[in-house]
């Protein structure tokens, strides 16, 4: 059986980190694919661009915060209706100036995530996340 969907598209991801294990969300502005949905910033990977750079590059773009160490998490592949993305996630806990929005979405600290809703493919991380942020409460 031949395979014919396109091939996923790289997307970076990053999880900025406050030592009390709050994460930043950002809200998809108005005219993107599911606008109003939370998600971890991030943004595609350009031909040829490290993973590590586009990460470094989305958070410039989009929140005005440069990323000056992050380490990989985990990678999930989700089927959108308007794209197959393959998601790669970063954690990163330095950084250096305070997001801003510069792409007119609304952003948010969040300990035990409260926003809704959530973009489907965010969902199941919340809750890896949760075990890594805070492990006695999940031992």
């Amino acid at each position: 059986m031949s395979e014919t969907k396109s091939a996923p598209i790289d997307v970076a991801v990053g999880i900025l980190m406050k030592p009390n294990g709050d994460v930043l969300l950002g809200q998809r502005p108005d005219g993107k694919p599911y606008a109003g949905y939370w998600e971890f910033p991030g943004g595609k990977v350009e031909s040829g661009e490290a993973i590590i750079d586009a990460l470094k590059r989305e958070f410039v773009e989009e929140l005005g915060v440069e990323v000056l160490s992050a380490e990989p998490w985990c990678g999930v592949e989700h089927v959108y209706p308007h794209a197959h993305v393959r998601l790669h996630f970063y954690i990163s806990q330095e950084w250096r100036g305070e997001p801003q929005s510069l792409e007119n979405q609304a952003f948010a600290w969040q300990g035990s995530v409260g926003v809704e809703p959530l973009l489907p493919a965010t969902i199941p991380l919340i809750e890896w996340l949760d075990k890594l942020r805070y492990p006695a409460a999940s031992a």
